[in-house]
């Protein structure tokens, strides 16, 4: 069976459904295409957060967190929501809830416990209070769903924006480690069953033109030593073959976690077009400037706060997207032109 419910937001009519499948939860919004999408993650709340006047200066229609929204690190709910508390009094980042639509999913340090998967043992109490922070309805089928895992479309027909955001969490197998370093783990899976199956429905025949698939830890890089989709071979595997036997248009990652910035690409076998991974990270604090591998890599590394902005061309022919790595005082420190 399924179920609609209607709300106004932004002086746009939204609808919020469940679909037949009770664990694929999604938002569309009719009307106005979505033009500007801005992301970002590491935003600890208990430093300074200068970039969200520049955030707001670029007038996103979308904002999207990347994970580490907060830095909870604990079993107590009552600590987890106080630091959100913080985050959320931000007054420019209220700005940003007034004027652009808000969505996000979780990466270690929000979801409660540094590097954490699935033996987190408060992940379903974690999840409700995250879901508040992101002002999801009580109502929503999110809050009774098993995993932070949502797709969102937005815009109409033949300007379709369509954003999923992956739980790299919830369902994640312990990392395997080798003198205390992270070491890949063939048998490891990332997003369970379900949510495999629920990703693979999202991308079969999907009628968005643009097709956002966020995670909170890094694709595409495979010789980094920290958290990673290469960590899980056997699913970053997966992860590439569902793209290539589904075909999207206009897909493309979004990922953080990283504390730095920076682009990386693949050519997947039955994709059309080249498979980007835009890692923005991070919105409080980097780590130093350093030199690192990464044989995916478009560009330069980036090691200053930053953010991501997504700029649809929805004139162009063949569509394209404009992807820019910025910073504080106006700052652009990368720009990647993306064509599908």
């Amino acid at each position: 069976m399924k179920y609609f419910s209607a709300l106004f937001l932004l002086g746009s009519l939204v609808f919020i459904s469940c679909s037949t499948s009770k664990n694929a939860t999604s938002a569309t919004q009719d009307g106005k295409a979505v033009t500007n999408i801005a992301f970002g993650s590491c935003s600890k709340q208990s430093l300074p957060q200068p970039l969200w006047d520049d955030v707001v200066a670029q007038k996103p229609d979308l904002w999207i967190w990347l994970g580490d929204n907060i830095y909870g690190d604990s079993e107590s709910m009552d600590t987890l929501r106080a630091k959100y508390a913080l985050q959320k009094s931000n007054p420019v980042y209220q700005q940003l809830r007034q004027s652009a639509k808000i969505i996000g999913v979780w990466d270690d340090h929000d979801y409660g416990v540094n590097d954490g998967g699935k033996e987190y043992p408060k992940r379903r109490e974690s999840q409700q209070v995250m879901l508040d922070f992101l002002d999801v309805p009580t109502d929503n089928p999110l809050r009774k769903q098993e995993g932070a895992y949502s797709s969102h479309t937005f815009g109409p027909a033949g300007k379709r924006v369509k954003v999923i955001l992956l739980d790299a969490r919830y369902f994640r197998d312990p990392l395997k480690k080798e003198d205390k370093k992270n070491v890949p783990d063939p048998t490891g899976d990332i997003l369970g069953e379900t949510q495999w199956k629920w990703l693979e429905s999202q991308l079969t025949n999907s009628d968005a033109d643009v097709h956002i698939i966020g995670s909170g830890i890094q694709v595409l890089p495979d010789q980094h030593v920290y958290e990673k989709w290469a960590n899980f071979p056997t699913s970053r595997q997966r992860l590439l073959d569902i793209i290539g036997k589904t075909k999207p248009k206009g897909a493309f990652f979004i990922s953080g976690d990283r504390h730095m910035a920076e682009v990386s690409k693949v050519s997947v076998p039955g994709l059309g077009y080249e498979l980007y991974d835009i890692t923005s990270s991070g919105l409080t604090h980097v780590s130093a400037p350093h030199e690192e591998p990464n044989h995916y890599r478009v560009g330069d590394m980036v090691s200053k706060l930053n953010y991501g902005l997504i700029t649809v061309n929805w004139a162009s022919k063949p569509l394209t997207a404009t992807i820019r790595i910025n910073g504080d005082d106006r700052a652009t420190y990368l720009t990647q032109e993306i064509k599908f």
